[in-house]
């Protein structure tokens, strides 16, 4: 039986803020990346989160983003190598602290949004962020997009990369997920959204926003909770993934 990992961000409030319904979400998800209060998130939406995660049995993950919480982690800056490395540790300390407070421990990392994007091509950054990981403990493992620097970085330093695809944002032709700005960048249809999974998935590919089919390779499969039909997305792609013999189980 194929299997897969279905992931989400979550963790994203952010004091009086609520942007999702994470106990909802976890109920169908089988990993979960957590805001560690750069770009999102605060100390008790952290403890709040791992305690809800650890309740429903789902992998825990870190989720560091940028310094950004007015642009919710999604502009890029020009952070240095050292920087990112220092940030993506104080991130991982930080969310490991309430982990362990609860008696459970970090799954994975997975890089955010715009410091996600640039991991995923430029070496000085997935080098930052895989050195902060392999430091902090080399066992986690690292969610990453198919064939980029984020994996290389990773696999060369020991590290356990898994390949990462995404339910709700399309793709380009060179296999980059379609920028934000971009009016399409988002699936919002949710049959669109399980169709490009179970191809992923079983097929080993994707089409691209302009037609092409790209090769992918899929451990786990990402959600936004951020998103206004998260909710449902995860319901949908959990029904959908069982009733074609795929097994939803942590990377």
């Amino acid at each position: 039986m194929a299997g897969v990992d279905l992931n989400a961000d979550l963790g994203e409030d952010f004091g009086a803020y609520r942007l999702a319904n994470d106990g909802d979400i976890l109920a169908y998800v089988t990993s979960a990346n957590l805001a560690c209060g750069m770009h999102a998130g605060d100390p008790v939406v952290m403890a709040r989160s791992v305690a809800l995660a650890k309740a429903r049995g789902v992998a825990i993950g870190a989720h560091p983003g940028y310094p950004d919480l007015q642009g919710f982690g999604r502009r890029d800056m020009a952070l240095d190598e050292d920087e990112i490395h220092a940030f993506v540790l104080y991130q991982l300390g930080a969310l490991a602290a309430f982990a362990r407070s609860q008696g459970v421990r970090l799954h994975h990392v997975k890089p955010h949004g715009a410091l996600y994007n640039r991991a995923a091509v430029d070496r000085a950054a997935a080098r930052a962020i895989c050195r902060a990981i392999a430091e902090f403990d080399p066992s986690l493992k690292v969610y990453a997009p198919y064939g980029s620097e984020l994996v290389a970085q990773a696999e060369a330093m020991g590290l356990c990369a898994c390949c990462e695809g995404f339910a709700d944002r399309r793709y380009e032709a060179d296999g980059r997920l379609t920028p934000r700005r971009q009016a399409d960048a988002v699936i919002r249809d949710l049959d669109e959204a399980c169709e490009q999974v179970l191809t992923m998935v079983r097929e080993g590919r994707v089409r691209a926003r302009t037609g092409e089919w790209v090769e992918v390779a899929v451990d786990t499969v990402c959600l936004h909770g951020d998103g206004p039909h998260a909710v449902e997305l995860a319901k949908a792609l959990h029904k959908r993934l069982t009733e074609a013999g795929i097994h939803i189980r942590p990377a």
